[in-house]
């Protein structure tokens, strides 16, 4: 028995060689994307991505990676992506993907560094501060 239980762990084992996982960041979205050599199909926290990012900019952010990098159709892409907003999130997914690319084949890194890719946008919101309306606003001022 402990044979086909070595041989299906290796079988498993080659399986999970197949995909690439890596994490995206962008603001407080968190994409965890899996890129597996394929078609070009995109699901996106189980979604279509026509389904899921219904704005056009953000399906061409998304992609553009890919595009970039002259890969379309080649891998299927499977995302789960929490936090932030669509942009945010569709930034998280194109940080996501460019990582994973990038640690696929590492002769592609020179295109993705120069478009600024793979470098994570440290951007993030201020935070409000008591005494104010807003992070930078003041309430009205009376001098009388």
């Amino acid at each position: 028995m402990a044979p086909i239980a070595i041989s299906t762990a290796a079988a498993r084992q080659q399986q999970l060689q197949q995909y690439t996982w890596t994490v995206g960041r962008r603001k407080t979205a968190i994409a965890r994307v899996r890129l597996s050599p394929g078609t070009g199909k995109w699901i996106i926290n189980g979604r279509p991505v026509e389904d899921y990012f219904t704005i056009e900019s953000h399906r061409t952010a998304i992609q553009q990676p890919l595009k970039l990098t002259e890969t379309t159709g080649k891998f299927d892409i499977i995302v789960n992506v929490t936090g932030g907003g669509p942009h945010g999130q569709a930034d998280a997914v194109r940080h996501g993907v460019a990582r994973a690319l990038n640690k696929v084949d590492v002769t592609l890194r020179p295109k993705l560094k120069s478009a600024g890719m793979l470098t994570r946008d440290s951007r993030m919101r201020e935070r409000k501060k008591y005494g104010q309306p807003g992070a930078r606003k003041r309430f009205q001022f009376s001098k009388r």
